[in-house]
Order: structure tokens, then C-alpha cells, then sequence
């Protein structure tokens, strides 16, 4: 039972990183769910169909895909010709004139559970009185941090900037297949050439609640209880985080010092969806109003929670007392929320011990 709760939350997390994910979350038929995809699969790859029952498992999906590598090959091409949206360095820095002392020079590598963090962080840098400096930004949708390192050399600016050795802060999203080498790739590069980089990895909150076996909408969100979040929660810990803890501390233990941290994100989406639950989230009242599709893309009070997590992990210091963002301005009880989304983005990363950032860090 684990072993098939696992593969679910695998597949739910990889969307657009391999073929499988990609035959799960491609918009295809009329039939729904994991089903339909897994049937679209088999007409393309019968002989993935092992135990030639006319229905292709996700266990045998996985393991098709593992043993023809000329066909991760082939997928992984055609992902990186899809190329990465990047902006140039500095397009976003602090302007000189503010006369704010300069924060570390961050770069954001993402995808979009993450790259939105790219945007709002300047500001919320500079109403923190620091001045933000942007050493850029990549994102593709729906990858895993390997497909960045996997674009072409002359299109990559994550590699660029890093061979200048012109990052201090490198924060990328891994989706949930583990160990993602691209961590390993990028941190190894970047500490040859800037050996203070810290890199943030992000543990995101889990696709579709998780949910890929039939039909799931962002409105059955809302039927989640504090008791299932939780079970969500820990069991998002048993079978993904502590592979990515594992993966973090082996970089750690090669570099020789805490190069690479956890934003511990998820664990600030879940403490919010309770608030909404028990009423204490002013102006939300549904957990789906956090969220904007079924997939999870999440709506503005979730992206600023996400990015004041980043805030923190960043900057080593609270986000508590920051001016409410235009992203939330026109949300009912902004202030109300703000502070909260606040509080919990500070209480996620100090409470988890891979953070990088300690309790009694002044605020």
C-alpha cells in the first residue's frame, strides 16, 4: 500500500520531467485520471505491458522508462528544445539611487511552484531595507532542477553566472523524482567558482493533493481535514523529503560546511490550509481559494507565503512587519493575512533543522 501511495506521489510531483509524467498530466481523451493515461501509454509502448495483461501499470511504466535510457534520452532533448525563459542579470537589482546596502546576488532556477518568488522578492528585499541584486533568473515549466543544468551551454544562464562566479544565493525546485543530480551538478560548479554560494533547495507541497487515480479538482481541497493534511504531510516526509535530506547532506559532507539548505515551504502551505480549516486565516474561508487550478499553482496569498519562506532563508532574518505586497493589496483583511503568512513562512524555516536558519536569529 505505501509502495503504490509512493509511485503516486512521484508521478504527481515529476509532471512534464519524464514520459510518464508527461502521458499523466498531458491533456488527452475523455477518460480521466491516471487510467487514461497509463492506456495512452501502452498503445504507444506495448511492450512496456510485462506481464502482457492488456493494462500497463505505474510500476511498469517506471520501469520501462528506466531501462531504455535512448528514450530518456530522446525526451529529455526534446524537453531542453522547449529552451528555458531566463531574464538578463541585474534587470531586476535595487537601483543604486535608494542608497540601500547590497544583499547577496541571487539567482532563481525554477519552475512555476517556485519562479514567482523571482518577482516578488525585490521588493519585499527593499522594504526590508536591504538592497536586492539580482544575478537573474531561468524557469522551466514542470522540470526537475537536472533539465536546467541539461540546457545547452549558450543558452544557459544558470551556468553562465555561475562560472562567473557572480551568485552568492542559487535557489532552484526539484520535482519529486530524487536524487536530482542538477543539485549536485550546480552546487559543485558554483562552489569551484564562489566557494561562499549558498544553494536553497525548495520542498514544494504536493500536486493535486496527491490525488492521480481518477478525477480531482482544486474544489476537493476544500474536504481535506487537519487530520488528513497531516497524514498528507507526514507521509510527503517518509517518501520524499528525507531523500532530498539524505541527497542535501551527502553535498554537505563533500563540501565540508552547510553549502546547501532546505526552504521547508511545504511545510508552510500545510500550516496554512489548518489556519483556513479552523477559521484563523483572515479573509480566506476555502483552502481551494489558495490555490489556482487543480494541478496546485498557487494564488497570490500562497505565493507571497512561498516567498517570504525564501525571505527568510535568504536574508536570515523574519519577513514579520513587512509592508502587505501589491499581490495581496486588494485581498480582504490583507494586513491580517499578511502578518500570518508572515508568521508561518518564519515558523516553517526555523522550526526545520535543514533551513539554514536558527531560532534565535534576531527578527
Amino acid at each position: 500500500m505505501k509502495s503504490s501511495i509512493r509511485i503516486l506521489l512521484v508521478i504527481a510531483f515529476i509532471t512534464g520531467a519524464t514520459w510518464l509524467a508527461g502521458q499523466v498530466v498531458t491533456t488527452a481523451a475523455k477518460k480521466s485520471g491516471l487510467e487514461a493515461r497509463l492506456a495512452q501509454a501502452l498503445k504507444l509502448y506495448p511492450d512496456a505491458d510485462v506481464d502482457k495483461n492488456g493494462t500497463l501499470s505505474v510500476d511498469e511504466a517506471l520501469k520501462y522508462l528506466e531501462a531504455h535510457p535512448e528514450l530518456k534520452a530522446l525526451l529529455a532533448a526534446k524537453s531542453k528544445s522547449k529552451g528555458a525563459n531566463t531574464s538578463k542579470p541585474g534587470e531586476f537589482t535595487t537601483p543604486a539611487a535608494l542608497g540601500l546596502p547590497p544583499g547577496p546576488r541571487v539567482f532563481v532556477c525554477a519552475h512555476s511552484f517556485m519562479i514567482f518568488t523571482a518577482t516578488m522578492l525585490p521588493k519585499m528585499t527593499e522594504a526590508a531595507g536591504i538592497g536586492y541584486q539580482d544575478a537573474g533568473r531561468q524557469m522551466i515549466g514542470g522540470s526537475r532542477t537536472l533539465q536546467h543544468w541539461e540546457v545547452p551551454d549558450e543558452k544557459n544562464l544558470a551556468k553562465m553566472v555561475l562560472r562567473e562566479g557572480s551568485v552568492d544565493v542559487l535557489t532552484v525546485s526539484p520535482h519529486m523524482l530524487l536524487p536530482d543530480e542538477g543539485i549536485d551538478h550546480f552546487t559543485k560548479l558554483g562552489l569551484e567558482k564562489n566557494p561562499k554560494l549558498r544553494v536553497l533547495v525548495q520542498a514544494s507541497w504536493p500536486a493535486r493533493d496527491g490525488n492521480l487515480t481518477g478525477e480531482f479538482h482544486n474544489a476537493m481541497r476544500n474536504d481535506a481535514t487537519v487530520e488528513s493534511l497531516r497524514k498528507l504531510q507526514e507521509l510527503q516526509r517518509d517518501q520524499w523529503l528525507k531523500q532530498l535530506e539524505a541527497q542535501v547532506t551527502a553535498l554537505n559532507t563533500a563540501a565540508g560546511k552547510e553549502a546547501v539548505c532546505i526552504v521547508p515551504v511545504g511545510d508552510a502551505v500545510f500550516a496554512l490550509r489548518e489556519c483556513v480549516i479552523e477559521g484563523k486565516a483572515p479573509g480566506l474561508t476555502k483552502q481551494a481559494d489558495l490555490f489556482k487550478d487543480d494541478l496546485g499553482h498557487p494564488m497570490p496569498a500562497l505565493s507571497a507565503l512561498v516567498s517570504y519562506c525564501h525571505f527568510g532563508a535568504i536574508y536570515q532574518r523574519s519577513p514579520v512587519g513587512l509592508p502587505v505586497p501589491a499581490a495581496l493589496e486588494g485581498a480582504p483583511q490583507a494586513a491580517e493575512l499578511n502578518a500570518l503568512l508572515q508568521e508561518l513562512a518564519w515558523d516553517a524555516v526555523t522550526q526545520y533543522p535543514m533551513s539554514g536558519v536558527k531560532a534565535e536569529v534576531l527578527q
